[in-house]
C-alpha cells in the first residue's frame, strides 16, 4: 500500500499531468452524448482551483447542467488563494464586511476565501431554499470544505478533486513559490490542523490520485472526519475536472440522497 503519510508529490511525477490533454478529448467526446437520466439533486456551487476560474470549471457545470442539475460558478473570479488582498480589508470598501486582515496574518488570504463562500452559500441557499452541494477542485475544495463545516445546515455534500486536506499548501508544489512569498508553511498547517478540531459533520466525497503530481497523495487523505469517502483513481490533477471517470463519480454522489 502506498504510503499515506503527508509529502509533497514526487518530481518525477509531474510528466504524467500530461495526460490531462488526453482528458480534455475524452471530455469532449463524452459531452456530445445523449443523456440517459436525469439528476434530482441539491443545486451545486462549483469552486476552481489555484489559478483557474470560471472557465476551468465550465465544462464540468455544463455536463452536470445536461443532467438538469442547477449549477452556478463560485462567483469570485480567479482563484488566487488571496494572495491579491490588500494589506488592509479597509481598501476593499463598505461592500463587504469581515474579519480585519492582521487576524488572518497575511498567510489567510485561503481563510478570507471561505468567509467569503460561507456569506455566498448562505445567500444562495436562502434564496433558493435549498441546502447546496459544493463541488471544488484542488484549492476549491479545500474552501468548500471549510464552508460546510461552518455551515453544516446549509451545506448538502462536498465533492473535492485532488484537495489538499493536510497541511494546507505544505505538501504541494505550490510550497516553494508560497514559501518564497513570505509565508509561513509550518504556521499554516498548524492553523489547519486547529481547524480540525471542529469536524465535518456533512459527507465527503473526495476523489485523489496516487499519481498526482500537484498535491501529495498522502496529503489528500482525510484522517480527521468519519464522514469522507475516498474515491481513488489514477488521472492527473490537471485533469480532474475534466477527466470523464471523476465526472462519473461526481454524478454518483450528487445523484444519491445525503439524508
Amino acid at each position: 500500500m502506498q504510503n499515506l503519510q503527508p509529502a509533497p508529490p514526487a518530481s518525477n511525477l509531474l510528466w504524467k499531468e500530461s495526460r490531462a490533454l488526453l482528458d480534455a478529448a475524452r471530455m469532449v467526446a463524452r459531452s456530445i452524448q445523449p443523456v440517459r437520466r436525469i439528476i434530482e439533486g441539491d443545486p451545486v456551487i462549483v469552486l476552481p482551483g489555484f489559478g483557474a476560474g470560471e472557465r476551468s470549471m465550465r465544462p464540468l457545470r455544463n455536463y452536470l447542467r445536461r443532467h438538469r442539475l442547477h449549477v452556478e460558478d463560485w462567483g469570485q473570479g480567479t482563484n488566487k488563494a488571496g494572495l491579491d488582498l490588500p494589506h488592509s480589508l479597509d481598501d476593499l470598501g463598505p461592500t463587504w464586511q469581515a474579519v480585519p486582515l492582521p487576524v488572518y496574518r497575511g498567510e489567510g488570504g485561503v481563510a478570507y476565501l471561505c468567509d467569503r463562500m460561507v456569506h455566498q452559500v448562505r445567500e444562495r441557499s436562502e434564496a433558493l431554499d435549498s441546502k447546496i452541494a459544493l463541488v471544488g477542485w484542488s484549492l476549491g475544495g479545500t474552501i468548500a470544505r471549510e464552508v460546510a463545516r461552518d455551515l453544516p445546515d446549509r451545506v448538502s455534500q462536498v465533492i473535492t478533486l485532488g484537495s489538499p486536506v493536510v497541511g494546507g499548501p505544505k505538501y504541494t508544489a505550490a510550497a516553494r513559490t508560497l514559501t518564497q512569498r513570505g509565508l509561513d508553511m509550518d504556521w499554516i498547517e498548524t492553523e489547519v490542523r486547529r481547524r480540525e478540531e471542529r469536524p465535518i459533520t456533512v459527507p465527503v466525497t473526495a476523489v485523489v490520485s496516487p499519481t498526482d503530481a500537484i498535491v501529495g497523495f498522502g496529503a489528500a487523505h482525510d484522517r480527521f472526519n468519519d464522514t469522507v469517502r475516498h474515491v481513488v483513481l489514477d488521472v492527473p490533477h490537471l485533469g480532474m475536472g475534466l477527466n470523464p471517470q471523476v465526472w462519473d463519480v461526481i454524478l454518483e454522489a450528487l445523484e444519491t440522497p445525503t439524508g
